[in-house]
């Protein structure tokens, strides 16, 4: 690679890594938003003008038809489908590399790395890793998007034997990898992508729907070390980096996911948790009777208030309630009262997914706490207002060690004097479990559409 391309490929590494040190906070991920569009646009032109490339014609009309379709799903795309997204575009990173590598076995004369038959030893493995990570992230990523989305159930899929035939067939991959140095055979390359393919859907399939936000993030890292994979078969130095880049901070995001939920990634893959299988673990709570509230006590209890903290979670998300919960605040504010928003890590279906839809709403970011900043607070609020969330909630995960969550860390909203639940109904979240704070004295249930009921508050609130 000549002097030119290579320090325009470092300095687009440097953007890479910018924008990821600034999407680590709302205050400057537009910056960091910013970072990595000139890097990508630089890493794109350079890679236009190297000498390798022979034909425009094919690359100008991908990018004109990629290039479009992305245009529009970006238009179009609501806030609530941000974690759908992210896994389907997950599943092209994965299937990329698969057709990259597929070339690459089939005419490695034009990546230089030897001919049919007689491929460096080094450049098969570095392609065959890639062929199969990137596998496994294109049908685990559709999987996760199925799920994501309502098209597939979020209960976990198992069946007898089912780590055992995982276990198996990833032995396999390795024994054929080491068949294929041998023999370079392309019936032994196609049956590897085949064994992938079919561990992607195998992996993912048992894992139940309050774990996707932990999947999104390991396919995310997935797709990056297939396409650092890639790169060292292209020898492409951006597309190492930028691959490394995207495999260690999908890896570290999926640590802090589970550390959020207190699980292990192992018991993540295994666990099957999260879905109509946890249903009916923990404490039985059908002979007890919860407090109706309404708007207007909701408003009373809430404008009478020195300090309200605000946890927002999916449902929030999906009643597209952001907007309407802000213009709350800002009554509230008017009249002297001290709000606070309460995220949860784990809240929602993807990292950061409520810290968007509150960014969307103009909420300052000065309001906005995460868990450990917050906890301390509620002891103090006069009023929790809890808008679509459960499990993140549920003091079942600090004292009873028979429920699915045990040991979860979660936002300490029983400590509020008053707690509002904003629910669509009384039914259980993504662990499948009764929450018991909807049956203290000091809880009142607030029931149906989150947006309609925060509407009837605002209402409510200009009215008293």
């Amino acid at each position: 690679m000549s002097t030119l391309p290579a320090l325009s490929y470092l300095i687009s590494s440097i953007c890479f890594i910018m924008a990821l040190r600034g999407l680590s906070s709302p205050v400057t991920a537009k910056g960091g938003l910013n970072f990595g569009i000139i890097g990508m646009a630089l890493a794109i032109v350079t890679t236009l003008f190297m000498k390798d490339v022979n034909s425009y014609s094919v690359i100008l009309l991908g990018l004109f038809i990629g290039g479009g379709i992305g245009a529009t799903i970006a238009k179009k795309i609501e806030m609530t489908s941000l974690p759908q997204l992210v896994a389907a575009f997950h599943s092209l990173v994965g299937l990329a590399a698969v057709f990259v590598a597929m070339a690459a076995f089939l005419s490695p004369e034009a990546y230089h790395i030897g001919t049919v038959g007689d491929i460096k030893i080094a450049s098969l493995i570095e392609m065959t890793l890639g062929v199969a990570i990137g596998a496994v992230t294109f049908t685990g990523s559709i999987i996760a998007w199925g799920k994501l989305q309502g098209t597939i159930s979020g209960k976990p899929v198992t069946f007898k034997g089912q780590h055992k035939l995982n276990a198996l067939l990833g032995f396999t991959l390795l024994v054929l990898l080491v068949v294929l140095l041998a023999t370079q055979s392309a019936a032994v390359f196609y049956l590897i992508i085949i064994i992938a393919l079919a561990l992607g859907i195998l992996m993912i399939i048992p894992i139940g729907g309050a774990d996707m936000p932990v999947i999104v993030s390991m396919l995310n890292s997935y797709s990056g070390w297939a396409a650092a994979g890639i790169g060292f078969t292209l020898h492409n130095n951006l597309l190492i980096v930028t691959g490394a880049l995207v495999g260690s901070s999908g890896a570290i995001l999926s640590y802090i996911m589970c550390k959020g939920m207190n699980r292990s990634f192992m018991n993540v893959i295994l666990g099957g948790f999260g879905g109509e299988a946890a249903a009916g673990a923990g404490s039985d709570y059908s002979d007890k009777n919860a407090k109706i509230g309404s708007a207007d006590d909701a408003a009373f209890l809430m404008k009478n208030a020195n300090t309200v903290v605000i946890v927002p979670g999916y449902g929030m998300a999906v009643a597209q309630a952001q907007h309407v919960l802000r213009e709350m605040a800002d009554i509230l504010k008017a009249e002297g009262v001290n709000v606070k928003y309460a995220i949860h890590p784990v809240a929602g279906r993807m990292p950061g997914h409520m810290n968007v839809l509150l960014a969307e709403a103009n909420v300052p970011y000065d309001e906005v706490f995460e868990l450990e900043d917050i906890n301390r607070d509620f002891a103090q609020a006069d009023v929790a207002y809890v808008i679509g969330a459960n499990d993140i909630t549920n003091p079942a995960a600090k004292n009873d060690s028979t429920s699915p969550i045990y040991g979860m860390p979660i936002l300490d909203v029983e400590n509020a004097k008053t707690v509002l639940f904003s629910k669509r109904s009384m039914g259980s979240g993504y662990a499948g479990i009764d929450n018991p704070l909807f049956f203290e004295d000091h809880t009142y249930m607030l029931l149906g559409d989150a947006k309609k009921m925060t509407e009837e508050i605002v209402k409510a609130l200009e009215t008293i």
